[in-house]
């Protein structure tokens, strides 16, 4: 790999033994590739999970002295503020949230804790080089957005913000962002939860990088982000395109390049029906979890207007950012939500077990088939429909 004088230096320790760690780890990854160079990013997002490796890492590159170059944000980990006083937290548990975020904001991380940072704090531009992991996160940046991101794991993304750079292969370039699969879509999509079904559908469909044609309206963002998300539970995507709505697919000529399209596949009204069907629960619910991703201001104050209409008999989490929450007290909304026995859970992830343990052998039910996913893993199950079909069972006590 071919490397610039100040990246050279960097490589031979002439600015600290962390960022000579760091960018060892890209010229690694980047000559496993086939990258011929490091390019510099304007931005990074962080996949912090407060799980063992992640605090392994992140404290050694901090004992070694590195700092982030470019300040990344970071994922949701879990809220000791939150849990402390709830009897959930072990000592180690406290123990090891605290050392994860220490190491962090020691590096100079924006501790958003957020899986959607693409909202708020670490917004890119179309065209922008960053780098980003958490799979939701890498694809709406590369989709919806328009910048270029590979699919970057916590520790390269962590490499990537105390260098400033990220090695030149893979999405960053045009040929692999180009679509070769076309997907009709015949289908209504009449609410933001179908594109959730349609992502689960086509994650598991698609082999290659779809390209959907027939969507008759912009997508709303909690669509993009549900559609995104949902590629990633059934399959492993990077990037997608939307003719005539997302910005590298104004037309079929522009989402698919120099490629051919491969293969074609329809998505019709009875697909998404008979995929509503077969996950549909049948069981008395015991709780409901709202917020994977982080759910959005427009979300939650869909929530509340539901909740308004039928009080819920169930308690209900929503899982989103401080920085949101703080919004929803400033508008008493907080309180209010908190009286029809919805809380509000910041800075935290559907998939440390240590905070949901409790919830075992509980019947569940969310809007999310990621948080499905996720807490399957450790045998909490979790139900899956509309937001508002959730709302009305929460109103009958749980029964269907």
């Amino acid at each position: 790999m071919e490397l610039t004088k100040y990246q050279s230096q960097m490589l031979n320790g002439d600015f600290g033994k962390g960022k000579a760690m760091a960018i060892k780890i890209l010229v690694a990854i980047g000559e496993s590739f086939g990258a011929n160079r490091l390019v510099p990013i304007k931005r990074a997002h962080i996949s912090l999970s407060a799980q063992g490796a992640d605090r392994w890492f992140s404290e050694k590159m901090n004992k070694a002295g590195a700092t982030f170059a470019v300040k990344p944000t970071v994922n949701p980990g879990y809220s000791l503020s939150y849990f402390n006083n709830k009897d959930i937290l072990t000592e180690d548990d406290i123990d090891n949230m605290q050392r994860v975020h220490n190491a962090y904001k020691n590096m100079g991380a924006i501790m958003t804790y957020s899986c959607t940072p693409y909202l708020f704090a670490n917004v890119p531009k179309y065209g922008d080089i960053v780098a980003f992991s958490e799979t939701s996160v890498t694809i709406y940046a590369n989709s919806v957005v328009g910048a270029r991101t590979n699919r970057e794991s916590s520790f390269s993304s962590m490499c990537s913000a105390i260098t400033g750079f990220t090695p030149e292969y893979g999405f960053l370039l045009d040929e692999n962002r180009y679509g070769d699969t076309l997907v009709r879509v015949e289908a209504d999509l009449e609410s933001d939860f179908d594109y959730s079904i349609l992502g689960l559908i086509c994650g598991e469909k698609v082999n290659g990088i779809p390209i959907f044609d027939g969507i008759k309206k912009n997508p709303s963002t909690e669509a993009h982000i549900n559609l995104g998300t949902n590629l990633n539970v059934t399959g492993s995507h990077t990037i997608y395109h939307i003719l005539g709505y997302t910005p590298e697919a104004k037309n079929l000529e522009m989402a698919m390049g120099n490629k051919k399209i491969k293969e074609e596949i329809v998505i019709t009204n009875e697909d998404i029906k008979d995929f509503k069907d077969k996950i549909k629960p049948k069981e008395k619910i015991d709780f409901i979890m709202f917020g994977c991703p982080h759910y959005t201001f427009e979300q939650i104050n869909n929530v509340l207007e539901m909740a308004r209409s039928k009080k819920p008999k169930v308690p209900i989490w929503i899982l989103t950012s401080q920085a949101l929450i703080k919004l929803l007290e400033d508008m008493d909304l907080r309180k209010e939500l908190e009286a029809y026995n919805i809380s509000l859970v910041p800075n935290t992830c559907i998939d440390e077990e240590r905070v949901w343990k409790d919830l075992k052998g509980k019947n569940g039910l969310s809007d999310s088939p990621k948080c499905s996913y996720y807490m399957s893993t450790f045998n909490v199950k979790i139900n899956v429909l509309d937001a508002k079909e959730c709302m009305e069972i929460a109103s009958e006590g749980g029964d269907f």
